[in-house]
């Protein structure tokens, strides 16, 4: 009898949490925590200059960048702020910093690279070489390295909602005699090569104003009409115009300065004649002590 009995067995099972124990407060948590931070980042960018201020707001009101051209680019980067003239340096500098990242012979050809800021706006010579650096000798199709260069230029001007020109520029080495392609046309030709490649990397069509081809007219180095760099060319980002509010300000500017220019001229003048009502009659010049 004993052989035939089994042992019981008992299984004891542990009763679970509750549901309302579950994991799902943890994603709520986390979606908070994101969004304050969220916040708070953007309460740091808002503390910071106004041109970040507009980019951030521009962003905030347009995230594509399409409807408006003033604190986002076209793709929502934040980046399409007016270069006004104090910009243009720091313009300049993103430009350098563009270049050295995308181009791999950048130290090579920077010194073919000149960047000066004048009244017209930031100006961006490409200057030739000997060998040629950006265009082929007596051709107006880039080379390899100023289709580079261009692309990374019109990618980065893109950007901005500022006019842009450009110009073509030669030496004074003519064209074989009876050639009726010359200088005028090699100039303008290149120039206009520089403005279809920019436009079909980033440049608008209605950001270009005006493509000039100046031949040796503007010569770089006047005193050697044939040096290499005085075959170039320009690409210039204008300056944006002032608002009416601006010129407002400025005319009510030079208006106050005026006014106490001249108020303190007729201070001087009232001064003046007081000291000279106060002179003695015999003081004064007469006919008579003349003679």
């Amino acid at each position: 009898m004993s052989e035939n009995k089994r042992p019981i067995i008992i299984i004891k099972k542990k009763g679970g949490h509750a549901a309302h124990h579950g994991g799902a407060w943890k994603v709520a948590y986390a979606d908070f925590v994101t969004a304050m931070m969220a916040l708070f980042m953007v309460l740091w960018l808002m503390n910071s200059s106004s041109k970040i201020q507009k980019a951030v707001g521009g962003y905030f009101k347009d995230p594509t960048g399409t409807s408006k051209k003033v604190g986002s680019s076209q793709s929502g980067t934040g980046e399409n702020i007016p270069i006004r003239k104090e910009d243009m340096k720091d313009l300049k500098d993103v430009l350098v910093r563009n270049m050295r990242k995308q181009l791999n012979d950048f130290e090579k050809i920077k010194n073919q690279i000149d960047m000066t800021v004048t009244a017209e706006g930031l100006r961006i010579e490409l200057l030739e070489s000997a060998k040629g650096t950006f265009f082929e000798s007596g051709r107006s199709d880039p080379s390899a390295d100023g289709k580079d260069m261009l692309n990374v230029l019109a990618q980065t001007l893109g950007t901005l909602p500022n006019k842009i020109s450009l110009e073509g520029h030669t030496d004074s080495q003519p064209f074989p005699p009876g050639a009726v392609y010359t200088n005028w046309e090699l100039s303008a030709d290149r120039a206009n090569a520089a403005r279809r490649l920019m436009q079909v990397e980033g440049i608008r069509a209605d950001q270009i104003s005006q493509v000039r081809g100046y031949a040796d007219q503007r010569l770089r180095k006047p005193a050697n009409p044939q040096d290499p760099s005085n075959r170039r060319i320009t690409v210039i980002v204008q300056y944006i115009p002032n608002t009416e509010a601006e010129d407002e300000k400025e005319e009510a500017a030079a208006k106050a300065a005026e006014g106490k220019g001249g108020e303190h001229g007729e201070g001087k003048s009232e001064h003046g004649e007081a000291k000279e009502h106060g002179k003695p009659a015999e003081e004064k010049p007469t006919a008579a002590k003349h003679e």
